[in-house]
């Protein structure tokens, strides 16, 4: 046998050495002992999975460790709660701190994160969802306060595939750029469009003296009622436009198509004062 052979095998040997040993260190922190780690080792090697296994098995097993750990602090939780309530239409039943806001109870108890904590102050409107068919800046209300109430999520709007027609026009008309304000953005357009359908009067309605009646909404009157949701990107124009597609039901011009038609026109008008000035030299 050549040393190269001989040398090879003495690495495969300590290769298997430290595999055991960390079989031996996982089994141990899983509390796997007698003749169960005999029979898991024996099962997980003729399978091939080694180490893996064990890695898969301790992770499954750190996940249960946290879900105690949550039930455990859940007991423990000062002023609680029962929130009875529907979200997206499901019903929901949560022990919550009676200091806890919907925008938290949303994201961190219900994993619904489409909501963005943007300023947490009310100011940016961010996390703008529905209640009862009122938008409500979640950040700014109480959990407890939804009890019987229904409440929906962005993650609520859509029907499986079909995305809510607000959703449609913003994307038609590229409404959103870094898209954090986008969610608070398009729930506080579809309660919008209840607004106006009820008749209710904005600050720059011309006569609120009026018998409230279905409103056609101008984009002033768009502007104003969704002045309270900012946009750092800067892309207002393409959400007035967007929103008074659906509420009018009419196509609007996608105003950042023909800026970019006007220009690709200038580039290629310049391009072509170029090419006439370099022929003539």
């Amino acid at each position: 046998m050549t040393s190269d052979r001989k040398e090879f095998e003495l690495l495969a040997k300590d290769e298997d050495r430290q595999i055991l040993a960390d079989e031996e260190r996982l089994l141990d922190e899983l509390g796997v002992f007698g003749e169960a780690r005999r029979r898991f080792l024996g099962q997980v090697s003729s399978a091939g999975l080694s180490v893996l296994a064990l890695q898969t098995l301790a992770e499954q097993n750190a996940f249960a460790a946290v879900g105690e750990m949550e039930n455990a602090v859940l007991a423990q939780i000062e002023n609680a709660v029962k929130v009875a309530f529907k979200v997206n239409g499901a019903e929901k039943s949560l022990n919550v701190d009676s200091r806890m806001t919907l925008l938290d109870a949303l994201r961190e108890r219900m994993q619904l994160t489409g909501s963005k904590k943007g300023c947490d102050h009310g100011q940016c409107g961010a996390c703008t969802v529905i209640v009862d068919g009122r938008r409500v800046l979640s950040c700014l209300t109480l959990a407890a306060t939804c009890a019987g109430k229904s409440v929906t999520t962005i993650e609520g709007l859509a029907k499986g595939d079909e995305l809510h027609p607000v959703q449609a026009a913003f994307i038609k008309h590229d409404g959103f750029q870094c898209g954090y304000c986008t969610p608070g953005q398009i729930c506080s357009a579809v309660a919008l469009m209840n607004e106006a359908k009820n008749g209710e009067a904005s600050y720059v309605t011309a006569d609120v003296r009026q018998k409230p009646r279905s409103l056609q909404l101008s984009d002033e009157e768009i502007r104003e009622r969704m002045s309270g949701n900012i946009c750092r990107c800067g892309a207002y124009p393409n959400i007035v436009a967007a929103i008074k597609e659906v509420h009018t039901g009419k196509d609007v011009a996608q105003t950042w198509q023909f800026a970019g038609e006007n220009e690709t026109a200038i580039f290629e008008n310049e391009s072509g004062k170029e090419d006439a000035q370099n022929e003539t030299v």
